[in-house]
């Protein structure tokens, strides 16, 4: 596999001399200026993390230049998105969700890339009634993991614990953190996308309480989704289309050789991270995932019911959101 791209040299450059949030092009506008394309260093965004890789976001033709951002939260990738310095982002539902109801409606879904790969792991419990009194994590405060977790909790009649009581204490963490925590008994477990909740069983034992798709019609939630803004697909739709023939390719690929794409994605991963998993993680991981052009819209519509029932976002209208147009052209032209 290739190991150095110029799209990819161009993320470095711009994680390290101005931090990826606040990553700002000074290059032209209008014709000439990049598509810029954000993903995070993340087994979720496979399709992006091969795309940068292997320098397949630039190869269709019509796309033009491109630069890629990486980012490690979803709400730092929507802040960028909304500013305008970034077009094009790989992200959860969650923080596309917040942004599209509280920053004018402008952003949309342009198509789904990964479902499922969630799961609450614990070291002890055996039921839901065993972890009142426990420490969970979830990744941030109101992330995709945390509004599950919080729905979950609450249908089992557990309440999150306060400074005036409570059953379940929910501590918002980074991944990273929630690992380390896990591994020095610190917390009972915690809601995590893969290959969190793989690394959780594989370093520190312990099993899966809760797979999320038990808790999906038809076992199918969306996880990572593409999404530009209303203004992005309007100037610049021939070059989205571009990009989306990519995703396409890239998610069918997957589809036919699992196993080979999960090798090639985690490659890509350790280029990043400079720690690729272990070879029994990264099977165990990818057999929670599924590659996806589908972003659920019925699964969104809940996610946003449950998230504004917890309080995180004031309505939970999504109508607009989702804005399949684009892909469906490049689906059916490729059929054709």
């Amino acid at each position: 596999m290739p190991s150095a791209r110029p799209m990819k040299h161009l993320l470095v450059l711009c994680a390290v001399l101005t931090g990826i949030a606040s990553c700002k092009s000074d290059t032209p506008t209008g014709a000439d200026a990049p598509l810029r394309v954000a993903f995070f260093p993340n087994i979720t965004h496979a399709q992006a993390l091969v795309a940068n890789s292997e320098g397949l976001f630039g190869s269709q033709p019509g796309m033009g230049r491109v630069e890629v951002r990486q980012f490690n939260a979803g709400p730092a990738a929507m802040e960028a998105l909304v500013a305008g310095s970034v077009d094009v982002a790989y992200v959860g539902p969650g923080p596309a969700i917040n942004t599209y109801l509280k920053a004018g409606r402008e952003l949309r879904i342009i198509a789904g890339a990964v479902n499922d790969g969630a799961v609450l792991v614990v070291k002890n419990a055996k039921s839901a009634a065993e972890l009142k009194g426990k420490k969970l994590a979830t990744p941030q405060l109101g992330n995709t993991q945390d509004i599950a977790l919080r729905t979950w909790l609450k249908g089992q009649k557990l309440s999150i614990a306060t400074d005036a009581g409570g059953d379940v204490q929910v501590i918002p963490i980074s991944n990273p953190d929630i690992l380390g925590q896990y591994l020095q008994g610190a917390i009972e477990g915690a809601w995590v996308p893969e290959p969190w909740g793989a690394r959780m069983l594989a370093e520190g034992g312990g099993h899966i309480l809760v797979d999320e798709r038990d808790l999906w019609p038809d076992k199918r939630f969306p996880t990572t989704v593409v999404v530009t803004t209303k203004k992005v697909l309007e100037t610049q739709r021939s070059r989205i289309a571009a990009l989306l023939r990519t995703h396409v390719r890239l998610t069918e690929r997957w589809r036919a050789d699992p196993a080979a794409f999960a090798t090639s994605t985690n490659a890509a991963f350790g280029q990043l991270t400079q720690k690729p998993l272990p070879g029994p993680v990264l099977q165990d991981a990818f057999s929670r995932l599924e590659p996806s052009l589908d972003p659920v819209p019925a699964a969104l519509a809940t996610s946003a019911r449950h998230a504004k029932e917890l309080g995180f976002i004031p309505s939970d209208d999504i109508a607009g959101l989702v804005d399949l147009s684009v892909l469906d052209e490049v689906r059916g032209a490729k059929a054709n």
